[in-house]
């Protein structure tokens, strides 16, 4: 099973990478429930209800059906999935089918992988407007950043006529709240700052703490590269101290850029009465009262918010270190 310390250097790693964007629109559906979708009864051969799934605060095991039940009684719905991980996508997309079709006139999508900036492109998708090949052109898609799970899920939304929101901020901001700041980004046009969400404080408590941990053994101080520091002067060496710091805060602001663009995203979603908003990003956002968790319960503190956490795990009982993982705990098993 991967360590929290893997999933927070996963995370880090896709503030390099383009993922698609801005609120959604959409109306009631007065479509058909949707059919079962391409994987069949199966999900990449793998059957859904012989997976292990846990209540979380627990341990006790449940069933698919209950998790189910619970995901169609939530205002919303944080999915925290392992990236490419065709298994672990496939099952999000079929608990999100389930969920939408039991409530197909009020639930939406939420997605993490799609850029505010990309939001027309996918409405126009949605709406038919353009077909899926010229959706895959204007939105930059690839089997890469568009994995069959991620496809499937789109596909449940377009069929029910529910919306689907591109939640994210651009890589852009991202990295511009890396090297620049906050300030920088406030002082952006009304039209640019319709593309992110600019957080009023950085999260503090466990969240930062882990990514700090992480990143700093990257820089090289505490981790590998701590014999090359023990030779630097101890002024030198306060110095390369400061400035690991330095590097590794402006990425925590990156990352609470995501994490804040995101809550606002799906906060706006439901206020505008959708339920349950289903939204899908990777698991160190969510599991264990991540930063997306912790600002969504802060901008809607009288929603029923859950979160369902994807593991690698083979283990037919949920590990003691996962109790404060999630509400929810699925054993998909290793990506091949």
């Amino acid at each position: 099973m991967r360590s929290p310390f893997q999933s927070v250097f996963q995370a880090v790693l896709l503030l390099f990478i383009p993922a698609l964007a801005a609120l959604a629109t959409g109306c009631a559906s007065t479509r058909p429930v949707a059919q079962p979708s391409a994987f069949g009864t199966k999900l990449a051969g793998v059957d859904v209800g012989a997976l292990p799934i846990f209540d979380g605060p627990t341990g006790l095991r449940t069933s698919w059906d209950s998790l189910v039940a619970a995901c169609a009684r939530a205002d919303v719905v944080l999915i925290g999935e392992m990236h490419n991980h065709p298994v672990g996508l496939a099952v999000a997309a079929r608990l999100y089918e389930q969920t939408a079709n039991r409530k197909p006139n009020s639930a939406a999508l939420s997605l993490e992988f799609f850029n505010r900036d990309q939001q027309a492109a996918l409405d126009d998708y949605l709406a038919g407007l353009t077909d899926e090949a010229g959706f895959r052109e204007s939105a930059g898609l690839n089997p890469g950043n568009y994995p069959a799970g991620h496809r499937a899920m789109v596909e449940t939304a377009r069929s029910l006529d529910q919306p689907v929101t591109a939640s994210n901020a651009p890589r852009r901001y991202t990295t511009l709240a890396r090297k620049e700041g906050y300030d920088r980004l406030r002082g952006l046009t009304d039209e640019q700052r319709r593309l992110f969400v600019v957080p009023e404080a950085l999260t503090e408590g466990p969240y930062r703490d882990s990514f700090f941990e992480l990143m700093s053994g990257m820089t090289g101080h505490g981790g590998a590269g701590a014999a090359e520091d023990e030779e630097r002067t101890p002024e030198a060496q306060a110095e390369a101290d400061e400035k690991a710091h330095e590097m590794v805060l402006g990425f925590f602001r990156s990352q609470n850029l995501w994490d804040a663009t995101m809550a606002g995203a799906i906060a706006h979603a439901v206020r505008d009465g959708r339920a349950p908003v289903f939204h899908v990003v990777g698991q160190f956002h969510v599991d264990n009262g991540g930063g997306l968790a912790q600002r969504l319960r802060a901008l809607l503190p009288d929603a029923e918010i859950i979160v369902v956490s994807m593991s690698d795990a083979t283990d037919e009982t949920r590990p003691e270190e996962d109790a404060d993982r999630a509400d929810w705990i699925i054993h998909v098993g290793p990506a091949e």
